[in-house]
């Protein structure tokens, strides 16, 4: 049966009352509210795992333009990086076309050995720009000053524990620089250094089984030997064998 205009009547009996009861009710904009207020606060209490912020893109983690230039670092700065940055080390790093330098702001005859120089030899582990060049650029340098020899004996001690973490650095700069500045503190103290050898012997014994680092590691042997004297060797053929001696 059709209407007059040629469309169905509404259904009516059995049939219409079937589907009202089996369609949704709907909610009323009250408790649509509440719902999304309680899914809203669910998401916070969970941390937000999971879910993406309304308006936000994944890709924004991304992008340059939506990183917080205020935000803490993840990597913090190093105890020596910040003494520096304050001024604790009297230098400035000079960039050079070709080489840089440093500039000492104090004349490095009057600069205490304790603490700068222990705080450089901490800074020998460093491995970022230019903490790294400071730090071993700055150490030989003031291992060069008058009466470095007494002032470098005075502190061995402070200065063999941050020197020993260096060399056993698994960065190869790192190694590499620390063990230049053994050379150097060889150099400048001499036998004074020999009570201290075998503690730093053990890292320069792994690194000479690596061919990569076996030359470097024999010249510095070497030199260490040649300016720490004959009790020197003995020292350093009880933990390195195969060394061969300069004399």
């Amino acid at each position: 049966m059709t209407s007059s205009f040629g469309r169905p009547p509404p259904r009516t009996g059995v049939r219409a009352v079937q589907s009202q009861r089996g369609a949704k009710p709907s909610k009323p904009t009250g408790q649509l509210r509440a719902s999304k207020s309680a899914e809203s606060g669910l998401a916070s209490a969970s941390g937000g795992k999971g879910l993406t912020p309304r308006g936000s893109r994944p890709s924004d983690r991304l992008n340059p333009k939506t990183i917080d230039p205020f935000k803490e670092a993840k990597n913090p700065k190093s105890a020596f990086s910040t003494v520096y940055s304050n001024g604790g080390v009297p230098c400035r790093l000079i960039h050079g076309s070709v080489k840089h330098s440093l500039q000492w702001q104090t004349n490095p005859d009057d600069i205490p050995f304790d603490p700068v120089l222990i705080t450089l030899a901490e800074g020998l582990k460093e491995y970022k720009h230019p903490y790294q060049f400071v730090a071993q650029q700055g150490f030989k340098e003031l291992l060069e000053v008058q009466d470095a020899e007494a002032k470098a004996t005075a502190i061995l001690p402070k200065i063999i524990t941050p020197l020993r973490a260096a060399l056993g650095s698994p960065n190869d700069t790192v190694f590499l620089g620390a063990m230049d500045a053994l050379v150097h503190l060889s150099i400048a103290v001499g036998p004074q250094l020999n009570p201290h050898l075998k503690s730093v012997l053990i890292y320069l014994a792994k690194k000479v089984m690596d061919k990569k680092h076996k030359e470097k590691v024999t010249v510095a042997l070497q030199q260490i030997e040649l300016h720490c004297g004959k009790a020197s060797l003995v020292i350093i053929k009880a933990k390195i064998p195969t060394y061969s001696s300069v004399t």
